[in-house]
């Protein structure tokens, strides 16, 4: 991960789950003019950029931007195909079948498009490679390949303004993150991160991103806000 370039403004990739609020939390701190964006995608439960909308009013954004693109029409993921179920939380080698084909690469470009607009060099996401369901797209590895492909696909970058794709949890375990994000006063009762919340987001408690998400709040010994269904 480079350095930042500009600690002046920086695009967040804001999805309202635990990670992406704590990802915003740490930019708001370190003094950056937050632009949020989420993304309605055809995903199955949208109670999440409600809570999105929430986390970046919360914050004090300059702008939340929330795009929407139809990744369902491709399918392929349980959290965009209705012909394909959430399962139950299971330890595997395998990438899971929540894994939705090109995501972050997809969201990433979308940011990088805005922050180009708004004469921005720092783009932040919440990616994490330790409590998380081994997507590819959440690796360093991919991490850097984007932001040296972005340092080339640019009109600022090529006239000399860089940009830095920040990852500040990749290396942190869902315990450290929400001990992080209690220090920056983050409210994760409002958070939603179950991959099947109703629209209320209540959530299921037994697909993977609850099941990290529970225990992470049961090692970091903080109470565990998320409303269950």
């Amino acid at each position: 991960m480079a350095k930042s370039q500009n600690k002046s403004k920086a695009v967040i990739l804001l999805s309202g789950g635990l990670d992406s609020a704590t990802t915003l939390a740490i930019a708001s701190a370190e003094g950056f003019e937050c632009y949020a964006l989420s993304f309605d995608y055809g995903q199955k439960q949208k109670s999440e950029l409600k809570s999105a909308a929430k986390i970046a009013k919360n914050f004090g954004v300059l702008e939340h931007k929330i795009m929407q693109i139809a990744l369902s029409d491709f399918g392929g993921s349980a959290l965009t195909d209705k012909n394909i179920e959430v399962p139950v939380f299971k330890k595997s080698a395998e990438i899971p079948i929540t894994y939705v084909p090109a995501r972050n690469t997809i969201f990433l470009s979308f940011a990088l498009a805005w922050a180009e607009v708004l004469a921005c060099q720092n783009i932040f996401i919440g990616v994490n490679a330790l409590d998380y369901s081994g997507y590819p797209d959440c690796r360093q590895d991919y991490i850097s390949a984007f932001e040296a492909m972005a340092n080339l696909a640019t009109k600022q970058a090529v006239s000399g303004q860089k940009l830095s794709i920040l990852t500040p949890l990749i290396k942190l375990n869902k315990a450290q993150i929400i001990q992080k994000g209690i220090t920056l006063k983050v409210d994760y009762s409002i958070t939603t991160s179950c991959y099947q919340a109703d629209e209320n987001g209540l959530a299921c408690g037994f697909c993977d991103a609850c099941e990290y998400r529970k225990s992470g709040f049961k090692s970091a010994k903080i109470p565990d806000p998320t409303h269950y269904k």
